[in-house]
């Protein structure tokens, strides 16, 4: 008797995991396609060095953010070889949200954020990554990475309230 496909705990923890790994690679590539690649990458690279077992999610994240930077550098290399340039980067962030104008006022209120900020409320709310994990991640002591976070929220709250009261 074959077992049904959404019993394997791999399956499982990609359909749990993925949507976040996948917004993520967004915020550090140029469009969804390269997000795409990025993400598949980090999840093979991520499954090798855990044995086959499915890793732990800090550890994709982290495998995301490198990827996406030497993917970042690679094609920064070629079109300065090419001397082409980029005319247009395609939106990388777009969370599914229900109502269309809410969408488009938190990704606008989102995209404002500097960079640092908003990583870090993507790791700690789309990741469910805890603050000692996004500080592994990025690299800047928990304190920093806990004042991003309050930083980014306080913002957040700033621009949507004014949008939504």
């Amino acid at each position: 008797m074959a077992s049904h496909p959404n019993s394997d705990p791999w399956q499982l923890w990609i359909t749990e995991r993925g949507q976040s790994f996948l917004l993520y690679a967004r915020q550090h590539t140029r469009c969804e396609e390269d997000a795409c690649d990025v993400v598949q990458e980090a999840l093979t690279e991520s499954w090798h060095r855990c044995g086959g077992k499915i890793p732990d999610p800090a550890l994709v994240f982290a495998t995301i953010r490198r990827r996406a930077i030497d993917q970042g550098r690679s094609m920064d290399s070629r079109i300065r070889r090419d001397t082409r340039h980029v005319s247009q980067i395609e939106v990388w962030f777009q969370p599914d949200f229900s109502a269309a104008d809410t969408h488009i006022v938190v990704t606008e209120a989102l995209r404002k954020l500097p960079e640092p900020l908003r990583e870090t409320v993507t790791l700690r709310l789309w990741g469910d990554l805890s603050f000692p994990e996004i500080s592994e991640i990025t690299r800047v002591p928990v304190a920093t990475a806990t004042s991003r976070y309050r930083l980014a929220i306080e913002r957040l709250r700033e621009t949507l309230g004014l949008v939504f009261s």
